[in-house]
């Protein structure tokens, strides 16, 4: 697979850290090519600004940071030890020898970083489908997928979120994918590989590996090979910019499956992935009085409760 250019994000990954999620950020921005720290917003310093009980020590603190490695957009939460991350959701870096005559060496400088502190889930070496590829769980319980890449494929990004369908989930990746590709528009489905046998829990013909788009960006999926004691939680959100309330509501009314898991604009689809579906303008609408406030009395956002 090649490397192709960056785009707008329409869905960024947000992701749950446990105090630390400034530290984080500018770890990820100085250890990725092209990496940078951009806005932070912090918490309201009281109750009576709109802090809930459990937030209280959170008080004045970063709420977000946004980052960007590679040209991809991720926003870093600030909360507590209530969701760890796992590898169901990890990050795919594509490293293209057509497009960078060093790929290889930079491959390994990315992955020595990553895993100072970290461990390998599979070790960097030479498999069937890549001349160098490994999985890493970084010092913060991150995980990425380091491959050096195809060059005579269909060009893709840098960084690609990846989904692994595990336990209660394994063999529903197609069935997943298909759903995603009749949520979004722009989408459309790439490189697909099945199972020839059965692999563990994955049964023959389900997905191996197979990527997709959602509103123009690239995901994959696969369904685990192997049995695993994690599913999809909270730790790794995806939200969608909305241009109005009419798009929040149509995404709210396709994705939204979990009535427990809705608050905040927090929602959980049938597989269990986190959505966060909110306005594209919430930096901004954040800044209006009382807004902390209004938004932790919300489900489904309202852009006119604000």
């Amino acid at each position: 697979m090649k490397e192709e250019g960056v785009m707008q994000q329409k869905i960024t990954p947000n992701l749950w850290f446990d105090g630390n999620a400034q530290e984080a950020a500018g770890f990820y921005a100085s250890a990725f090519p092209e990496g940078k720290v951009g806005s932070t917003i912090y918490y309201p310093k009281s109750a009576e600004e709109g802090l809930a009980a459990f937030q209280l020590g959170l008080a004045g603190k970063v709420l977000t940071v946004d980052f960007e490695v590679g040209g991809f957009r991720f926003v870093a939460i600030n909360a507590g030890p209530e969701f760890a991350f796992n590898p169901s959701i990890s990050f795919m870096l594509n490293f293209d020898p057509s497009r960078d005559g060093r790929a290889g060496e930079h491959l390994e400088e990315l992955w020595n970083r990553l895993i100072d502190g970290g461990e390998a889930l599979m070790p960097l070496g030479a498999y069937p489908f890549s001349k160098r590829y490994g999985w890493v769980k970084d010092r913060y319980g991150l995980t990425w997928q380091l491959i050096l890449t195809d060059p005579a494929g269909e060009p893709r990004p840098f960084v690609i979120p990846s989904l692994m369908f595990s336990g209660e989930n394994n063999n529903r990746a197609e069935e997943a994918i298909h759903h995603y590709l009749s949520v979004f528009e722009d989408a459309r489905l790439g490189t697909l590989a099945r199972y020839a046998d059965d692999t563990g829990p994955a049964r023959s013909g389900s997905l191996m590996f197979a990527d997709f788009t959602l509103a123009g960006q690239w995901f994959a999926a696969m369904d685990s090979g192997v049995e695993h004691d994690f599913n999809f939680n909270e730790a790794i959100s995806l939200s969608i910019a909305c241009q109005d309330q009419a798009e929040i509501d149509y995404f709210w009314e396709k994705l939204s499956a979990v009535p427990g898991a809705e608050q905040c604009g927090w929602s959980k689809d049938r597989f269990g992935v986190s959505w966060q579906v909110v306005p594209a303008n919430m930096e901004e609408l954040m800044n209006k009085p009382h807004a902390f406030a209004n938004m932790m009395q919300m489900r489904k956002i309202e852009i006119a409760k604000f």
